[in-house]
């Protein structure tokens, strides 16, 4: 019996140096990656890829790959050939995923057509060429609850035009007539409005571009979404 406990001090003792040792390895990676990269990148992680000898280099929410000595930076996706897999592409996913919870829906437009079933949220900025695309695109759903948080982020009148659009009488109906009929806002601008917060919101999510999509899920859809990839989306969080 002492024999066995004695084995098994070892074995965890070894386990536990090896996990110190590649510990330690992967914190002089990244350090080593920082002071390469300078102060314009920042290295959030590095961490063993799902390639024997590649490490996964987080920057920012972006992942790149490194050899074991920190050499090269590898800008690339990992396809697992026996499933199809694109490993780096789920990852970045994963990176990009929030928690519903996290949205603050006071801070949101709401509309909410049908039984408002299926949830989805998005940012918006009223000059956003490809948030009025899919604005027209979005009429055809139905038993849907949108919340369109405004962030002013494009040009100089964004954000007057985001205050219009929130203190009007009906936000969603000033929103709407601006971003699918060219009826510019025009009401008062000096109510308070919620979007220093979703300005915030966006900086610590990494939100950068208009529109941004999320499902209840937590997943982020960039860009102006087909309709059918909405609907696709839904279904598969049934």
């Amino acid at each position: 019996m002492n024999k066995f406990l004695t084995a098994c001090a070892f074995v965890f003792a070894t386990l536990l140096c090896t996990q110190l040792v590649h510990a330690q390895a992967e914190q002089q990676l990244k350090t080593d990656l920082q002071k390469k990269l300078g102060s314009n990148a920042k290295v959030r992680s590095v961490s063993p890829a799902p390639v024997n000898g590649l490490y996964e280099v987080l920057v920012g929410n972006d992942v790149f790959y490194t050899d074991s000595t920190g050499k090269y930076l590898i800008q690339g996706e990992i396809i697992e050939l026996a499933t199809g897999k694109n490993l780096t592409e789920q990852r970045q996913a994963d990176l990009n995923r929030i928690k519903w919870t996290d949205l603050s829906p006071a801070n949101a437009i709401k509309t909410v057509r049908g039984n408002g079933s299926r949830q989805l949220a998005i940012f918006s900025d009223p000059n956003c060429g490809y948030c009025k695309r899919l604005e027209k695109s979005l009429q055809q759903l139905d038993n849907v609850t949108i919340y369109t948080y405004l962030i002013p982020i494009l040009s100089p009148d964004s954000a007057q035009k985001s205050k219009q659009i929130w203190c009007s009488t009906d936000p969603y109906k000033a929103y709407i007539d601006w971003m699918i009929n060219g009826v510019a806002p025009s009401g008062k601008s000096d109510c308070s409005t919620p979007l220093d917060k979703n300005m915030a919101f966006a900086k610590s999510y990494g939100i950068t571009g208009t529109p941004t999509l999320f499902f209840t899920d937590g997943s982020r859809f960039p860009g102006a979404v087909q309709i059918t990839d909405i609907e696709k989306k839904f279904s598969s969080l049934k």
